[in-house]
């Protein structure tokens, strides 16, 4: 009998996947840390920029094997991660409640087969039509929370969450036969140029970064973007999407865990409901994949 390949192993893959999730979750917290001393579009330009290029790094020899079309789709679809993650940071620049924006934000998994019916004509699975109400209304307890009106972080949030919705069906479609470590590079060091350039135009930007900032600025370059990265691109070729979404839902758990220990965040009743409601939602959609994966343990 053959010896099966532990670098295939299913729980190799949940744990990889795991820590990818606690990486970003932490990525909200040093990305909160950095907006302090520096501005939002130059932040996230110069970290994402930073990123692309390590990644690009590794990816050096299948890069040079691309061609003209690869790289333009590429970049095409990192102009639309461009503007979700600009949309990203601003959200959380203005936000006040950073786990409730992370359950916002977790709404982008939650979209994805409505986006796929609107613009690929695919019929969603039946267990989404039943998750939307349910995150609506998760939706509506938050913006109820903040006095019967959505807040600007929110609605940004929201935005942002629809955008990474086409952003993943994209992804999944148009440059679906490209390697993922160099379609990522690209799109890295696309979003980097984009807003960073975009920061130079409308945003002022500072004399001089604090080390504090600057320390913020590393640890959401090295781990919140590429070891994160690094470690999603091998996590998710040892396993299906969909097995790997179920476990990438639980970003928005350990932003909302790690923000009320790091800077003492509470939820109120509403916000809390709201927050269960979504993720509820998540689940609901992905119950197939979440009832396979608890069997399967």
């Amino acid at each position: 009998m053959a010896t099966p390949d532990p670098r295939r192993s299913p729980l190799r893959a949940d744990l990889l996947l795991l820590a990818v999730t606690l990486l970003a979750a932490a990525g909200w917290i040093f990305s909160k840390e950095a907006l302090a001393g520096m501005p939002p579009l130059l932040f996230i330009g110069t970290r994402f920029l930073c990123a692309g290029a390590i990644l690009a790094l590794f990816a050096v020899p299948t890069l040079r094997r691309l061609s003209r079309t690869d790289w333009s789709r590429a970049a095409g679809v990192g102009l639309v991660f461009s503007v979700a993650l600009a949309l990203w940071i601003l959200g959380l620049k203005y936000s006040s409640h950073l786990g409730e924006s992370a359950f916002i934000n977790s709404l982008g998994i939650l979209l994805v087969p409505v986006v796929a019916r609107l613009l690929f004509g695919e019929r969603p699975p039946r267990t989404t039509w039943i998750a939307l109400p349910v995150a609506l209304v998760g939706f509506l307890l938050l913006s109820l929370n903040a006095g019967f009106r959505v807040e600007p972080a929110q609605a940004l949030m929201a935005g942002a969450a629809v955008t990474f919705s086409l952003l993943i069906n994209l992804n999944s479609r148009v440059v679906r036969r490209l390697p993922a470590l160099p379609l990522t590079a690209i799109q890295l060091l696309v979003v980097g140029v984009v807003l960073t350039l975009a920061s130079l135009l409308i945003e002022p930007w500072p004399r001089q970064l604090s080390g504090a900032t600057l320390g913020w600025v590393a640890a959401s370059i090295l781990f919140a973007s590429t070891l994160r990265f690094f470690l999603q691109v091998h996590a998710q070729g040892l396993t299906t999407p969909s097995h790997a979404a179920v476990i990438l839902m639980l970003e928005a758990v350990w932003a909302a865990l790690m923000a009320a220990w790091w800077f003492g965040e509470t939820m109120t009743p509403l916000q809390l409901a709201g927050c269960t409601l979504i993720f509820a939602a998540l689940l609901i959609n992905r119950w197939y994949w979440v009832r396979h994966l608890v069997s399967g343990r």
